[in-house]
């Protein structure tokens, strides 16, 4: 099948109301798409079964699946194209930033008072669209940010979601795995490099030590690389990558799953109580931004989940694009709002033609 009939074949499935998901790799010219045959609601507990998983942020013993069993696969190749793109002007909003801003400070309180060493706050934004074109937003996402982890998914029970995420969560073969600490964002600047601010450091470390604690539960052999800089679309973060091997009988996908998600990187450190802060205090359900996703083989305990960042829904003529950033004891209100406002620039820039 060629990627035209594929994409006629999507265009079909979203008029007729079914699932879909199609999705590509990092760094990969394969798409792969699942077509489920019926409108059910799938659900997994053991991740024991082939699927792609869709879990929301505040995941707790199952997510949404689409499983291969009942679904049409098909896998393509597609040739890359350069897709004209540039920073989008947003408008000066003061309440939405007033609002951000004290949000920031009621997070940075709670660090003050010992409660959390780091709490990551979130918003949504929305923008009208203009002609929405399912065509023109799949090669957008596929093309813009190729080394991301891109997908677009689509339940009459969730809306229709896409992304181009940084942000691995858990790469398993067997018993091996590999995962990464992401935290403190820049814009991307050619030929410069990026200077860290102590505060853009301490997150970093916060979010590495948190991770390597909560993996020598479940390891038997752990390997904490060096923090270096990794680009993403138009950001630049610091990233810590860990690999190693879990403990032989004792570790499944979805107990290392529950005890990685959501990590210090979306939600805060100590985890349960920084995510009890962002349900107590953002105002808004983040529903699957700061989930994850991605492609599991439950019987030889394979996957490639993401978690998932630089998101958004697309609801009729309306997109929701969901944004957010680490707080800790020495945020600035402002860098903080700042932060966001770049981080939208990775999804607007794949609406730019519908907006």
């Amino acid at each position: 099948m060629s990627y035209y009939s594929l994409i006629e074949k999507v265009k079909a499935h979203f008029v007729e109301n079914l699932p879909f998901v199609l999705y590509s790799l990092p760094d990969s010219d394969t798409i792969t798409a699942l077509f489920q045959e019926n409108t059910m609601l799938c659900k997994t507990d053991d991740f024991s079964s082939d699927s792609f998983v869709f879990a929301p942020f505040d995941y707790e013993e199952e997510a949404i699946c689409i499983p291969k069993e009942s679904s049409e696969v098909i896998e393509v190749n597609y040739i890359s194209t350069s897709i004209d793109s540039h920073e989008i002007v947003l408008k000066k909003n003061k309440k939405k930033k007033d609002k951000y801003c004290q949000l920031v400070e009621k997070a940075k309180e709670a660090i003050h008072s010992g409660l959390n060493s780091k709490i990551v706050i979130s918003r949504g934004e929305s923008f009208p669209l203009k002609n929405f074109d399912l065509s023109i937003l799949i090669s957008r996402v596929l093309n813009l940010h190729k080394p991301a982890f891109r997908y677009v998914w689509f339940h009459p029970e969730t809306g229709l979601w896409c992304g181009a995420t940084p942000e691995l969560l858990l790469k398993t073969d067997g018993t091996a795995f590999q995962t990464m600490a992401l935290a403190g964002t820049q814009k991307y600047h050619e030929k410069i490099q990026p200077r860290w601010s102590e505060k853009e450091k301490q997150e970093q470390r916060i979010v590495t030590d948190s991770i390597t604690t909560s993996l020598e539960r479940v390891t038997s052999i752990l390997k904490v690389s060096k923090t270096y800089n990794y680009k993403a679309a138009s950001l630049v973060h610091l990233r810590t990558d860990f690999t190693g091997i879990f403990n032989k009988g004792k570790t499944t996908l979805s107990n290392i799953t529950s005890v990685l998600h959501p990590t210090p990187a979306v939600s805060g450190s100590p985890k349960e109580r920084a995510k009890q802060f962002i349900l107590n205090n953002e105002n808004y359900n983040r529903e699957f931004y700061t989930g994850f996703l991605g492609p599991i083989c439950g019987k030889e305990n394979c996957s490639k989940l993401y978690v998932n960042l630089r998101c958004m829904k697309i609801e009729k003529e309306n997109a929701r694009l969901y944004v957010g950033g680490g707080i800790t004891k020495d945020s600035i209100n402002v860098e903080e709002w700042n932060e966001t406002q770049n981080k939208l620039q990775t999804m607007l820039q794949v609406l730019q033609p519908m907006l």
